[in-house]
């Protein structure tokens, strides 16, 4: 009969000096460590506030106390403000970037003055086509980063022409024409113009230096 199978005990796998200073070092080296060392900023609030810390918990003989805590608060601020101006404000989570934008029917992530741009090259080289497309994007993303409607994915360009309307009533009219003029080129009705590239432009620059009245939401 055989005897028995036992099972032998595997000893913990545990490194010896060199080898753990090793993990150590390799781990350091994490950019996470990096980002979340203090800067020189955070160091000099970080000293300030010890300095008073010590500074209060002195007694201090002949009536000097208040004189030196006057004195020793100037030179504070005075501190403070040279680090804020040296290394700026103290560092801030970054924001998260911004979701992508669907504009009538396609994505479009540009700004409102790059796309602007974009139009402007377009009308440069005769694509009025394209040039009229871009800077009615233009100026439904420059509402949206005002704040002044909010652009669901299935809204149409006469919808955000409305809503916006509501907002910069005085421009109603020009909205709902190159509203016309944005279908017109996109459903192939008409094709583009150097005379309907001004008119988007012209309600694009008018509602930019406008203030609105209230902001809305377009319907989808």
């Amino acid at each position: 009969m055989r005897p028995p199978l036992t099972v032998t005990a595997v000893p913990p796998l545990l490194p010896d000096g060199d080898e753990a200073r090793e993990w150590a070092e390799r781990e350091l080296t994490d950019p996470a460590y990096r980002i979340a060392e203090p800067t020189p900023l955070d160091r000099a609030a970080r000293a300030v506030v010890d300095f008073f810390t010590d500074l209060f918990s002195t007694p201090l003989d002949g009536g000097l106390g208040p004189t030196v805590a006057l004195v020793a608060a100037i030179v504070a601020v005075l501190l403070i403000g040279a680090a804020f101006a040296v290394w700026g404000m103290p560092r801030r989570r970054p924001r998260a970037p911004a979701a992508p934008t669907i504009l009538f029917g396609e994505r479009e992530d540009r700004s409102a003055e790059d796309l602007r741009r974009a139009a402007d090259e377009r009308a440069r080289a005769g694509d009025f086509d394209a040039a009229v497309v871009l800077r009615f994007r233009a100026l439904a993303r420059a509402c949206l980063e005002r704040g002044v409607v909010d652009l669901p994915p299935g809204a149409t360009v006469h919808a955000f022409a409305r809503a916006a309307s509501a907002s910069f009533p005085a421009s109603r009219e020009g909205l709902d024409r190159v509203a016309d003029d944005f279908d017109d080129v996109r459903y192939l009705r008409k094709p583009g113009s150097a005379e309907a590239y001004r008119r988007v432009g012209e309600v694009d620059d008018e509602i930019r230096r406008a203030t609105p009245r209230t902001a809305a939401v377009v319907p989808a």
